[in-house]
C-alpha cells in the first residue's frame, strides 16, 4: 500500500493522503525500513531532495519534501534497533545530512553487500537497476527515474509515485535473498564493517578540504617549465643520436621566433605511440613505452631522459592546471570513494562524479600542503607504521619477525644481517644502507608477491643474482615462505582466498575452475597465486583501516568532539580538529587506531605515527 505525504490532495485517489505523524507512528513499530531518495541533481551542495520513499513490503510512505521535512523521521533513522536500507547510501546520506542535519544508524547497502558477495568477480553490475534484474528479474524503468529533473513545483504524477515506491519493496526483497548468500559464506562480519564504514567515507566526501589554488597553480608552472626543458633535453638527444627520420627538413618560418628557436624535431613526446617509434628507430625491442619494458635499458641516456620527463608530464596531466576544476565554490575539493577494490582497499575518484584520486596525490609535501584546514583548526593525520609488515610477521609467526614488532626494532636491518652474514657486518655505513635497502625492498614486496623479475628491476641488478637473494631470504626465513606459499596454495586449490579473521573477507579468482591445475594453466594459476599471497595481506590492512575509521566517527559523534574525517590514504586517516584540542585528538585518534589493530593482529601492539599541522602533509 503506497501512501502520500504532500500539498496535493488532487492526486489520483488511488494513493491514500496522510500525515507525516500517521507515517511515524508506523515507522517507529517496525525492526527493517528500505529507504529511498530522489533528488534533482548530484551535488548534495547545491541540490535536493524532492521525494523521500520510507517504508515495508506492506506500506510505503511517498513524501514530496518540496512541501513536507522528514524532521519528524530522523528518530527513526538515527534509531540503533531499526535496520534502514539504503543503495549506494552514501548518495543519500549526504542529502539528508545537508538537508536535514539527520545521521543514519544501523544502516543496510544492497550494492556493498553485492560487493561483498562478488569481490573479484569481473563486469557483475553493482547498479540498483542491475541487481533488480539479476534477483528479481525485473528491470527499471530509467524513464521514470530521469523525469525528476527541473520539475519546478509540479506535481508527482502516478508513474513517479510508483517508482518511487517500488523502490522501498525492492531493496526489502534484495536484502532478503542477499543475507541467505552472506550467510552462507559467513560475510556478516565484513558486511557489517563495510556498511558502517561506508558512513565514514560520506563524511570525508561531504567534508571534503579547503585548497590554496594559488599555491598549486605556482607549482603546476614550474613542473611545466621542467617538462618543456627535458623536451628540448629529449629533441638535442635526437639530434646527437642522428636519429634523422625525426629532424624537420624544412619548417615554416615565423616572424615573431627567431628560426634557432624553432623546433626541428618532428616528435610528440608525450604521445606513446610516436615515442615507440623512436624507440624502435634507436633500436629497441620493445612493443611498449611503459617502465616496466623500458626499465631493461636505463643505462642509455635517451631511455633514462625519457622514463623522467615521463613522470614529470604525467605529474602535469594529472595533478597540474587542470586539477583547479575540482575546486568547489566554497574553496574545497572533494573526492568519491568506491570502498570494495579486489583486495578489499578503496579507490578514489569516480570520473563518472568528476572527482579527483586523493589516494595517487604526489607524495612530495608541495602538493599536499595546497590542501589546508579551516580557519582555527588543524589537521591531525595518523598512520600505521609497517602495517603490512606486521600483518606478515602474525600471520607467519616467524619468530624473528615477531621478536622485532614486539620490540619496536629495526626489522630490515635484522633481516639483513642474517641474510648477507659478514658481508653486513664488515660493511661500511654507505653499504650497510645499501644491502638494508635491498632487504627493505624485499619485505615489503612480499606483500605484493614480488617476483625475481621485479626484485630485479627495481634493485637494478641482475636475475639471477636476484633469484639468488630471494631464496637466500627464505633460507633464513623459512616461515615466511611457508606462510606465503600455503596462501597461494590455498587460492589455487579452492579459487578465492580470505583475509585474516574476524572479518575474513572473501575474493573470488574470476579464471580459475578446478581443472586448471590438470590442464597446467600456468599463467593463469600464476597470477592466482600471486593475488593469493596479496589479498590476505592487502586485505587485512583494509580490514584494520576501515575498522579504526568507524572507531574514530563513533567517537566523535558520541563524544560531540569538535572534529571531522577529512582524508583517508592507504593507511593514514586525517581529521580537521579544533586547534586548542589537536594534540589532544592525535592521542585519542592514536589509541582508537591501536585498538582497530588489536582486534585483527592480538600478537603484538600496531605501532602509529602522527603529524599536526595547518597544512596536509606526509
Amino acid at each position: 500500500m503506497i501512501k502520500l505525504i504532500c500539498a496535493h490532495r488532487q492526486i489520483d485517489p488511488i494513493f491514500e493522503c496522510v500525515s507525516i505523524d500517521d507515517a511515524v507512528n508506523y515507522l517507529s513499530k517496525q525492526t527493517v525500513l528500505g529507504v529511498d531518495t530522489e533528488t534533482n541533481g548530484k551535488d548534495f551542495n547545491n541540490k535536493k531532495v524532492i521525494m523521500f520513499q520510507i517504508g515495508t513490503k506492506d506500506v510505503q510512505y511517498v513524501i514530496d519534501t518540496r512541501y513536507q521535512g522528514i524532521e519528524p523521521l530522523i528518530p527513526i533513522l538515527e534509531d540503533p534497533n531499526i535496520v534502514k536500507i539504503f543503495h549506494n547510501i552514501k548518495f543519500d546520506y549526504k542529502f539528508i545530512k545537508a538537508q536535514w542535519g539527520a545521521d543514519i544508524i544501523n544502516p543496510y547497502d544492497t550494492m556493498l553487500a553485492e560487493g561483498v558477495l562478488n569481490c573479484g568477480r569481473i563486469a557483475v553490475g553493482y547498479s540498483l537497476n542491475a541487481l533488480t534484474q539479476r534477483y528479481l528479474g525485473k528491470e527499471l524503468n530509467k524513464e521514470v527515474r530521469n523525469k525528476f529533473i527541473n520539475l519546478d513545483g509540479i506535481p508527482f504524477n502516478s508513474e513517479q509515485i510508483m517508482y518511487g515506491a517500488e523502490d522501498v519493496e525492492h531493496l526489502l526483497d534484495i536484502r532478503a535473498i542477499q543475507l541467505k548468500e552472506i550467510e552462507k559464506y559467513g560475510l556478516e562480519k565484513v558486511l557489517d564493517l563495510e556498511n558502517n564504514v561506508a558512513l565514514a567515507f560520506a563524511d570525508i566526501e561531504y567534508n571534503g578540504m579547503y585548497f590554496n589554488s594559488k599555491k598549486w597553480l605556482s607549482i603546476a608552472n614550474d613542473y611545466e617549465d621542467v617538462v618543456r626543458t627535458m623536451e628540448s633535453e629529449l629533441d638535442d638527444l635526437i639530434k646527437a643520436l642522428e636519429l634523422n627520420k625525426f629532424i624537420k627538413k624544412s619548417f615554416q618560418a615565423d616572424l615573431f621566433i627567431a628560426a634557432e628557436d624553432i623546433r626541428k624535431i618532428d616528435i610528440k613526446w608525450s604521445s606513446p605511440t610516436q615515442a615507440l617509434k623512436v624507440f624502435k628507430e634507436y633500436g629497441l625491442d620493445i612493443e611498449k613505452v611503459n617502465a616496466f619494458e623500458l626499465s631493461k635499458y636505463k643505462d642509455r641516456k635517451l631511455v633514462s631522459k625519457y622514463l623522467k620527463y615521463k613522470e614529470n608530464q604525467k605529474v602535469v596531466s594529472t595533478y597540474g592546471k587542470s586539477f583547479l576544476k575540482y575546486v568547489m565554490k566554497d574553496g574545497k575539493v572533494r573526492t568519491s570513494f568506491w570502498q570494495i577494490l579486489n583486495t578489499g582497499r578503496v579507490s578514489s575518484g569516480m570520473k563518472s562524479d568528476n572527482k579527483p584520486n586523493m589516494q595517487n596525490i604526489p607524495a612530495d609535501n608541495k602538493f599536499r600542503n595546497c590542501f589546508h584546514a579551516r580557519d582555527g583548526y588543524t589537521l591531525v593525520s595518523v598512520d600505521y607504521s609497517g602495517q603490512e609488515l606486521g600483518i606478515i610477521a602474525s600471520g607467519s609467526k616467524d619468530p624473528v619477525w615477531m621478536k622485532a614488532r614486539k620490540e619496536e626494532a629495526d626489522l630490515h636491518s635484522i633481516c639483513a644481517d642474517m641474510v648477507f652474514k659478514d658481508k653486513w657486518r664488515n660493511a661500511d655505513a654507505d653499504e650497510k644502507k645499501k644491502l638494508r635497502t635491498m632487504i627493505k625492498t624485499i619485505n615489503f614486496g612480499l606483500a605484493y608477491g614480488m617476483s625475481k623479475f621485479k626484485l630485479s628491476d627495481t634493485l637494478q641488478i641482475p636475475v639471477d643474482e636476484a633469484d639468488a637473494l630471494i631464496k637466500q631470504y627464505f633460507t633464513e626465513f623459512p616461515k615466511i615462505g611457508g606462510f606465503l606459499n600455503s596462501l597461494g596454495n590455498y587460492g589455487k586449490f579452492y579459487g578465492n582466498i580470505r583475509t585474516f579473521r574476524p572479518y575474513r573477507r572473501i575474493r573470488w579468482f574470476q579464471d580459475w575452475n578446478k581443472g586448471l591445475t590438470l590442464k597446467k594453466d600456468f599463467k593463469v594459476l600464476g597470477a592466482i597465486e600471486r593475488a593469493s599471497k596479496n589479498t590476505p595481506i592487502q586485505g587485512t590492512g583494509a580490514d584494520m583501516i576501515k575498522l579504526a575509521m568507524v572507531k574514530i566517527r563513533d567517537y566523535i559523534k558520541e563524544n560531540n568532539f569538535p572534529a571531522y574525517l577529512v582524508t583517508q590514504v592507504h593507511d593514514e586517516i586525517g581529521i580537521e580538529v579544533i586547534e586548542e584540542r589537536a594534540e589532544e585528538w592525535a592521542q585519542i585518534q592514536c589509541r582508537l587506531m591501536r585498538e582497530a589493530g588489536a582486534e585483527i593482529i592480538p600478537d603484538f601492539p600496531m605501532g602509529v605515527d602522527y603529524t599536526i599541522s595547518k597544512e596536509w602533509c606526509k
